[in-house]
């Protein structure tokens, strides 16, 4: 009997399909290693200033330490791979629109150690930059052991971006939305490239989770949250799309300021913000770090407005200044910390004035969470499920999508634009090439399937 034949488009797709599978295992395994090395250094850094005891060593040693790890990780991304610094979101965009280069081994080898020694010394960023990049370029080595299609090969980048962000929250769903939302323009949509995305994701957040045994790793309890207190989360939603735009606009200002140092000198910041964040390790160690594991204590704290406001400002400030530092590391993280400590101060004026249950309180860090993330990526679908997959809380989708579409609106009429639209924009700048692209900020996905002209 005459075997079946199989045509060339499914042999094709096969291969393509292995690609993604490999991605997906490969950026899970290393995500896992990279989340394992920030944990263990973490918790040697804190035995160590415990084992100093009370007084002013502990203040010293921390300063020194935090210092050496942020101007060496500064140092290292100079020297080796400029285009590491940062979260990379907007060079895997740029990479995408063949617009910034793709030297997948010094970023890989930039990303990770240096993603270590500056996430490691307390600074306020997240781990999902450097996972996500770090997926992008794995895609890129892998990418390179067969002739691929420009579309084919970008859709692999996509996949291992959206691997790496999947793994660094454990939220495949979200991580695939985020192809669909942020890379709108770049992104080449189509059946092939789309499941690619989807393998990958779904992969490496099945490896990260057995490796690690984590499940969302922000769970919060919420109860009913009452039909009415709807209009109060809308009302959030606002003041949370303004902040969203502010904050957009304040870590591109920083990130000028700190181009008008000397060259020669640029490593100075770097070592103060270092220093600063060793002091506040002892002194206020809710200021610093990405914050993944602040938010979950925040919510279950009983903690003032005015604390609350606190934290929110230095922790925003935290952030603009340790990514405009030249350090890797990703923003997202830190904005979620941020929104739940504004989230938390706003539920908890509102218990004072209004009848509201204590879970209004929590509700409204869980929408915060969402609600700042819309404003500033403008991704706003892509924060109602990360924050699902984050916390858990779905019986909250309503009161997320309320605070979401409210924030993106916001955003919106103020003029605000996507930070990571703004990101990949300057760096173009800087580098003499040409900008273009629409400027209104609409990330509304495309019918699947289709490409812009």
């Amino acid at each position: 009997m005459k075997a079946p034949h199989i045509s060339f488009s499914v042999r094709s797709d096969a291969a393509y399909f292995l690609k993604a599978t490999l991605v997906g295992i490969l950026v899970g395994g290393l995500a896992t290693g990279f989340h394992t090395g920030l944990d263990f250094l973490f918790s040697r850094y804190a035995a160590l200033r415990l084992a100093l005891g009370p007084g002013y060593m502990p203040y010293v040693v921390s300063m020194a330490i935090s210092a050496a790890c942020v101007t060496g990780a500064f140092l290292l991304i100079r020297r080796v791979a400029p285009e590491a610094a940062g979260s990379g979101i907007q060079e895997i965009e740029g990479a995408m629109e063949d617009k910034r280069p793709l030297h997948w081994p010094r970023v890989l080898f930039a990303k990770f150690f240096g993603g270590l020694l500056a996430l490691g010394s307390g600074l306020v960023l997240g781990r999902e930059g450097p996972t996500i990049h770090m997926g992008a370029m794995t895609a890129e080595a892998l990418s390179r052991s067969q002739d691929l299609s420009p579309d084919d090969h970008k859709g692999l980048l996509a996949a291992g971006a959206a691997a790496g962000l999947a793994a660094a929250f454990n939220a495949p769903l979200a991580a695939i939305l985020f192809i669909v939302e942020e890379t709108r323009r770049q992104f080449p949509f189509g059946y092939r490239t789309y499941m690619a995305v989807i393998i990958a994701s779904i992969l490496s957040a099945a490896i990260t989770e057995q490796l690690t045994h984590i499940g969302p790793p922000l769970q919060v309890d919420v109860g009913y949250v009452p039909v009415w207190s709807f209009a109060l989360l809308a009302v959030l939603g606002v003041f949370l799309g303004a902040l969203g735009v502010f904050f957009n606009r304040a870590l591109i200002t920083v990130m000028d300021l700190f181009l008008k140092i000397p060259s020669g000198l640029r490593w100075v910041p770097a070592l103060v913000i270092g220093a600063v964040t060793g002091l506040l390790l002892n002194a206020l160690p809710a200021a610093t770090g990405g914050g993944e594991d602040l938010v979950h204590n925040l919510i279950l704290s009983n903690y003032g407005v005015i604390t609350l406001l606190v934290l929110t400002l230095l922790r925003f400030g935290g952030v603009l200044f340790s990514y405009a530092s030249g350090v890797p590391g990703g923003i997202f993280a830190p904005m979620l910390s941020i929104a739940t400590c504004a989230g938390l101060a706003f539920g908890v004026a509102s218990a004072e004035f209004l009848p509201v249950e204590d879970d209004f309180r929590s509700a409204c860090a869980v929408a915060a969470m969402g609600g700042f993330f819309a404003a500033s990526v403008r991704a706003p679908l892509v924060g109602v499920v990360l924050v699902m997959e984050l916390t858990g809380a779905y019986s909250l989708i309503m009161p997320v999508l309320i605070t979401c579409t409210t924030a993106s609106l916001t955003a919106h009429h103020m003029g605000g634009r996507p930070i990571y639209e703004e990101l990949l924009e300057r760096t173009l700048r800087l580098a003499g090439q040409p900008v273009d692209g629409p400027p209104d900020g609409d990330k509304t996905p495309v019918q699947l399937g289709t490409r812009e002209s």
